[in-house]
């Protein structure tokens, strides 16, 4: 997992960048005040232990998940060897994963520094800021006592750049980040956080047979297929669901249900175990988010034994075709015409 280390003098625009540059690529942010005012919040002052800590838990955490990496933001010391030693000790554990560590030193004039010291985003995120007149001497103090910008040639790390943002606006710091090292831009991987597969109970097949006629209801003003499921019966998505080779599950995003799979289960006649997907749905204020391709792929691992998938969708759904040969679906057969206006095509993928 990689990381970006986002260090500068107090209100340098640190969090504001890491917010404008997770936008663009599959990083999370983490902002050193994340920790720090919860602390703050319930000790009443700040407990340095106890944040430290806490990011502890975080960092460790976060390696769990599938994102390309972290943005840690923090007010770097560069003349106290303990900051060094913890900068080293933070970015030792991600590159123990395989990934890779980026440096990023932002600086701008003190005058420019006061003013964003005010700003609505920065006292939103950051109570213990709120009194200015403490946090601009606080500011102050700390640049005076510590050298937080680092002198020309210090810092030799391979992967570093210094920025001075005094007339940058925070999204064109973020891209020139993003181009410097060639990140990635947002990927699945935070959708695959946060999309669920869950199954389906007896009482909740009400609940699924609305997600299934809302989410089919447009192909079938559009084609007027007597076989669409936006027209069965509830009794026959019941049967289905009954079926003891068969399961349902609602796909869910962050807590709210946006579609629902249901997934065949056999063995073939040559003892290899076959998964058929038959229907999948995303209801329509929720397509073309990517949550279709992310719902495949955890049906897959729902079933790792499975030596072949198949599916079929309509031919002149470019979309949907689109979608499942991404995920490595392979058209195989002839189609089988159903109206002059639409076409059913099947689909395999086999492991």
């Amino acid at each position: 997992m990689d990381l970006i280390v986002l260090t500068g003098s107090g209100a340098v625009g640190k969090m504001t960048v890491g917010q404008e540059l997770m936008k663009i690529t599959d990083f999370r942010l983490f902002h050193n005040h994340m920790m720090i005012e919860p602390v703050i919040e319930i000790f009443g002052y700040f407990n340095g232990a106890a944040v430290a800590k806490l990011r502890e838990v975080i960092f460790e955490e976060f390696m769990k998940t599938e994102y390309q990496g972290m943005i840690f933001t923090y007010m770097w010391a560069f003349d106290q060897q303990s900051d060094w030693d913890y900068i080293k000790s933070v970015t030792d554990r991600f590159e123990a994963t395989g990934g890779t560590v980026y440096y990023v030193e932002l600086v701008a004039d003190r005058a420019v520094r006061l003013e964003r010291n005010k700003t609505e985003n920065r006292l939103k995120n950051k109570a213990s800021k709120r009194d200015l007149a403490i946090s601009e001497a606080r500011m102050i103090r700390e640049e005076t006592k510590y050298r937080i910008v680092s002198k020309d040639g210090e810092i030799t790390f391979k992967n570093y750049v210094k920025i001075d943002n005094t007339n940058l606006e925070p999204d064109t710091v973020a891209r020139m980040i993003k181009e410097k090292f060639r990140l990635p831009g947002p990927g699945t991987n935070e959708l695959m956080t946060k999309v669920k597969l869950e199954e389906v109970r007896a009482d909740e097949i009400e609940a699924l047979y609305k997600l299934q006629v809302a989410s089919f209801m447009p192909l079938y003003e559009k084609y007027h297929d007597e076989g669409s499921p936006a027209i069965e019966s509830v009794e026959r998505v019941r049967a289905r669901a009954e079926a003891p080779d068969r399961k349902y599950y609602f796909i869910v995003k962050d807590g709210a249900r946006v579609g629902a799979v249901n997934i065949g289960h056999k063995t073939d006649d040559d003892g290899e175990e076959v998964c058929r997907i038959a229907p999948i749905f995303i209801t329509p204020e929720f397509q073309n988010r990517g949550i279709g391709y992310v719902a495949i792929q955890k049906a897959f691992a729902l079933y790792p034994q499975a030596k072949k998938w198949k599916l079929d969708t309509i031919l002149q759904e470019k979309g949907n075709c689109h979608l499942y040969e991404k995920c490595g679906f392979v058209r195989v057969g002839e189609g089988k015409v159903i109206n002059e206006n639409m076409t059913i095509i099947d689909y395999e993928q086999v492991f």
